[in-house]
């Protein structure tokens, strides 16, 4: 790729002529190793042990929905006692994707799944002692199934733009105003990494085979794109993979149904994460332990939720009340890159960082129902141990 060398920040894609070989070069390989690698650098540990805000006030610390991703629990451990260093009460339990993993006795995963009554994708987090799963086979056979839902996705988002599919490509050109000249520059760069992927399969993480390893391909290009191509290339591949979550085929997964009965059966809980996205599961009266009412990515509905989930629990005449959870959706991969390259909105979640629980109005309708960090912690971890 060559490129007429202008300021960074004064380029523009639809007068910067690209010259796009499609011949891959040493520096080609090298970012694909770069973007591909969970090995950390001295530099990103760093940025991983340290937090850029400490909760000194903090004492209880409820975190039930966040991704370590390829992130070692020793640095992860390092960054929360760094940020709440006066912490008295705690429960963490990890939340991969599709990947039960386990800190301090607890076991959790947040595992992708079928509403079949409203035809869509939604998500549960399931939480469990450790000794629930020791023996799972069932249940990790189902997540080692699920589990390949995002490389499969990634190859049919990359055969999308490599060869190509004419309708979602037009429909992302129109939505994005991607010219041709663009749109050529990104096949051919999708085409490598394909390329890259077939040839290095062996040592390529599977953490690693995912949507977002475009993403990360092209803002590893950002210092000789510039902010204005790079944006506007991502903008186009954002609008393309939209459409191919939407036309992926919903039977992959195991219905929600399916997965909590498997749970239950193991003396496993379910919590509903992020529930504006996935507003008709609520209303499927599933068997779950909790609902979050507030995430990064879920903000607006809080207090109604809350509301919501305390009339519920005065009209059920069995069971057990639904907890309240919120969930900061962490995902500590984020933390590892060069600023400039880093999500922004994604960068700033923190593990057990949770605002809303101090916020004054929501609170007002906690305290009401004597709900806290700190109950739900106790109630929970009563659940856990059966």
């Amino acid at each position: 790729m060559k490129l007429i060398q202008t300021d960074p920040k004064d380029r523009d894609c639809r007068t910067l002529p690209f010259e796009t070989d499609e011949e891959i070069s040493e520096a080609d390989v090298e970012r694909f190793f770069a973007v591909v690698s969970t090995d950390l650098e001295p530099w990103q540990v760093e940025q991983v042990v340290t937090p850029s805000t400490v909760h000194a006030r903090q004492e209880v610390v409820l975190a039930a929905h966040w991704h370590p991703e390829f992130v070692p629990f020793e640095h992860i451990r390092a960054r929360v006692e760094a940020m709440f260093p006066n912490r008295t009460d705690e429960l963490l339990i990890p939340t991969q994707h599709n990947q039960l993993m386990s800190w301090d006795g607890y076991s959790g995963v947040e595992v992708d799944c079928f509403s079949s009554g409203f035809n869509r994708k939604v998500q549960l987090l399931l939480h469990f002692a450790d000794e629930r799963v020791e023996d799972a086979g069932v249940l990790k056979s189902m997540l080692a199934h699920t589990f390949k839902y995002r490389s499969g996705q990634l190859f049919e988002f990359m055969h999308t733009i490599t060869r190509p599919d004419e309708a979602r490509v037009a429909r992302a050109a129109r939505a994005t105003g991607a010219d041709r000249e663009l749109i050529e520059f990104v096949r051919v760069n999708v085409a490598k990494v394909e390329r890259l992927l077939d040839e290095h399969w062996a040592d390529v993480p599977r953490l690693s085979v995912k949507n977002k390893l475009l993403r990360d391909w092209f803002n590893a290009m950002r210092s000789d794109l510039g902010d204005n191509v790079t944006d506007r290339v991502q903008a186009y591949l954002k609008a393309v993979k939209q459409l191919v979550k939407e036309g992926f085929d919903l039977s992959f997964f195991y219905r929600a149904s399916e997965v909590i009965e498997e749970v239950r059966s193991l003396g496993g809980c379910v919590v509903i994460p992020h529930p504006e996205q996935f507003w008709p599961i609520l209303l499927r009266n599933y068997d779950v332990d909790g609902i979050e009412v507030w995430n990064p990515q879920s903000r607006e509905y809080t207090e109604f939720l809350i509301s919501v989930v305390n009339e519920q629990n005065e009209r059920r005449t069995s069971g057990r009340d639904k907890l309240i959870f919120m969930g900061d959706d962490c995902h500590m991969g984020e933390k590892t890159k060069p600023a400039d390259q880093q999500d922004p909105e994604k960068s700033a979640r923190e593990i057990g960082y949770q605002p809303a629980w101090d916020d004054l109005g929501v609170r007002k309708r906690l305290i009401v129902n004597n709900i806290s960090r700190r109950t739900v912690i106790q109630e929970y971890k009563a659940r856990l141990a059966g």
